[in-house]
């Protein structure tokens, strides 16, 4: 993927901060343009990486933006933050997401029983290494997390970077167990008390919180893939009640979306990148959650 590179405008920790993707100079969608699939057997896939380990900023692909750059998601105003959770510390694993898969918003997942995000899968890149924003991983999957949040099935991929020194002993969810003992148990803790300082319930899972094994997660996979090739080939409208979707891509052939017009480049800015901005200090803080729901 060394043919996609980042176009970065703004500071971080502002509500300017854009990283676009271009290749040969061109603006891309890190949603529709890069490959799903990083081989030709199609076991190794593409990851978007939007948050590096230990960091607290929550970034991710616009899906509603022009050439859905990846931002900070911003709450009343305000850029947000994950809470550091004891023993926790911002993410605990490299955060990202799938490229040409959407988690369709319209449809009720048979043993979820709830509908998609509306986003791309989602995915836990689990190796040594902590990667950065925008950074393009090739991936093996070994499982994946339901996680049930606000009424949506929002679907956690657990994968390993194929060059890390672990990838070749990994290869299904039960080998996660066997040797990183307790990743998936804080995986489950985390998502379930990640909101409660902001005064929210506990999150809820599907299937108990079990992680499903790599064969599930593939399948899941493989369901939002063809929904995304639904979305952005025009059989499902772009924009519904439900959704809003930014589908302009450069790649897909035969999609309604696809842009070939210069003109259309100029409307993503040009590369501006800046220092990141200070963080408020009270993202640092912790906090111990007792019982349930208690701080």
């Amino acid at each position: 993927m060394a043919e996609f590179k980042t176009r970065v405008v703004g500071a971080p920790n502002t509500l300017e901060h854009r990283i676009f993707f271009e290749k040969d100079g061109k603006p891309v969608s890190p949603f529709h343009d890069i490959p799903l699939f990083a081989n030709d057997t199609k076991n190794v896939y593409n990851m978007v990486v939007e948050i590096p380990r230990w960091t607290n900023a929550k970034l991710e692909i616009a899906t509603g933006q022009t050439f859905n750059p990846i931002k900070q998601d911003v709450k009343k105003g305000k850029l947000r933050y994950v809470r550091n959770c004891f023993p926790h510390h911002g993410y605990i694993w490299n955060y990202g997401a799938l490229p040409q898969t959407w988690e369709d918003p319209t449809h009720t997942h048979a043993e979820t029983k709830a509908r998609g995000d509306n986003d791309p899968i989602d995915v836990l890149e689990i190796g040594e290494q902590v990667a950065t924003p925008g950074q393009i991983k090739q991936v093996k999957v070994l499982g994946v997390m339901a996680l049930l949040d606000e009424g949506e099935t929002d679907w956690k991929v657990i994968a390993i970077d194929v060059n890390d020194p672990l990838a070749n002993k990994l290869n299904d969810i039960e080998d996660v167990e066997k040797h990183l003992p307790g990743l998936l148990r804080a995986t489950n803790e985390w998502f379930r008390i990640y909101k409660i300082p902001d005064g929210k319930p506990e999150n809820q899972f599907a299937f108990s919180g079990e992680a499903k094994n790599k064969k599930y997660a593939t399948e899941v996979i493989l369901e939002t893939h063809e929904a995304w090739k639904r979305l952005i080939t025009g059989a499902i409208p772009a924009k519904t009640e439900v959704y809003d979707l930014a589908l302009e891509n450069t790649a897909v052939e035969g999609s309604p979306y696809l842009i070939t017009n210069e003109s259309d480049f100029k409307q993503i800015p040009e590369e501006s990148r800046q220092p990141p901005a200070p963080i408020d200090s009270s993202v640092d803080k912790w906090f111990y959650i007792s019982g349930t729901s208690n701080l």
